[in-house]
């Protein structure tokens, strides 16, 4: 039996590895368990798995056995009877946790990007040194794994991750003002939490898995890319310095890059629905458009800028599309309040893990005077 731990086991990503661990409770248990305020779904998660280690991080409310607080998703992220650890927390906060389990040499199942986009340095540095392994979980980027032979980019002339648009891909520019935080979470293609939907909307989630893919598969901005698929059937592409282009099909769910991450290079059967190429039919792509999507092109630059730029580029946005979410903010000014932020912050090498907190607090900081600004 394999161990695992799932840290944010309450949110979207949570419940769908719940959901695929089920069908596979002779391969798998649970050894640990984590949320950041949701009690009530914690506790039924809990029954159901009877884990050794129940973490409420945000320390309100809660069972008495359970440990409260930051320390313990510290803990379940080191379990001893953790083989896997799937991290599934949203936004910067996860980063700790990436650093602790890989460490620890655990298997990590990625699904909290921000973690490499903020401190991908850090990141590879744990990995070498607690000499486990790194399994991304972004459907992106376990198709490009999936495509590559032995996993290793040698060979590869350029990978091209898919985007949906999200849902405002067609709507006129000058109706982009008026759009509410409802509209926004109208995904046409995928069911995700409330900060990724509206990062699809933006592009902000395609620059993070770009900033992403360039440390988990060492190429270059150069050789990354990305397109609009509106149907999110294909998920990323890899063309070979051959002309050769491999890429990894089917309909959306996230429930099968998770599978992948947990049994990865191996596959394991599981119930689905057959893939019907007439059904997944026509497939269409279309290029970015900057004046849509303004802040993808701003989260490359990061990227390209390196250092903190990436973490400052993360935290702003962030703290955006709270404001956005909150209706404080309008979702055009997401990318103002992102644009401002980055020129406000120079960017510092990450070289331990206190710089990228501090970048990320001082972005924070002035992030939330420009949205205070701005509103």
């Amino acid at each position: 039996m394999v161990g695992v731990a799932i840290l944010g086991s309450t949110g979207s990503i949570g419940r769908s590895a719940l959901a695929v661990l089920d069908r596979h409770r002779d391969r798998f248990r649970i050894v640990a368990l984590t949320a950041w305020r949701n009690a009530d779904l914690l506790a039924e998660q809990a029954a159901a798995w009877e884990p050794e280690l129940v973490v409420l991080a945000n320390g309100e409310g809660g069972r008495p056995e359970w440990v409260h607080g930051r320390d313990g998703v510290i803990a379940a992220a080191t379990h001893p009877a953790a083989d896997i650890v799937l991290n599934a927390i949203v936004g910067a906060a996860g980063l700790e946790a990436t650093l602790a389990a890989l460490d620890a040499g655990k298997r990590l199942a990625l699904a909290n990007k921000e973690s490499l986009v903020a401190g991908g340095a850090l990141v590879l540095d744990a990995l070498r040194r607690g000499g486990g392994s790194l399994v991304p979980v972004d459907s992106e980027h376990s198709a490009i794994l999936q495509c590559l032979p032995g996993g290793n980019a040698e060979g590869v002339r350029r990978m091209i991750l898919t985007a949906s648009g999200g849902p405002f891909r067609t709507l006129p520019l000058d109706e982009l003002g008026s759009v509410r935080p409802e509209d926004a979470l109208r995904h046409p293609t995928w069911d995700m939490g409330a900060k990724i939907t509206v990062d699809s909307a933006t592009l902000v989630n395609k620059a993070l898995e770009l900033i992403e893919a360039h440390h988990l598969f060492g190429l270059g901005y150069d050789r990354l890319e990305a397109v609009i698929h509106p149907q999110s059937v294909i998920h990323s592409m890899v063309e070979f310095h051959d002309g050769s282009v491999l890429a990894q099909m089917g309909f959306p769910t996230m429930e099968l890059p998770i599978l992948y991450a947990f049994t990865h290079p191996a596959r394991v059967a599981t119930a689905g629905v057959p893939f019907d190429p007439v059904r997944a039919g026509p497939l269409t792509f279309e290029p970015v458009e900057g004046g849509r999507y303004p802040a993808f092109r701003l989260g490359v630059e990061a990227g390209r800028a390196g250092g903190t730029a990436p973490a400052v580029f993360n935290a702003a946005n962030e703290e955006a599309v709270a404001a956005f979410l909150d209706e404080r903010l309008p979702f055009v000014e997401i990318a103002r309040v992102i644009e401002r932020t980055l020129e406000a912050c120079t960017p510092r090498p990450v070289d331990v893990l206190s710089t990228v907190r501090d970048s990320d607090a001082a972005a924070r900081e002035q992030a939330r005077a420009i949205i205070e600004e701005l509103t």
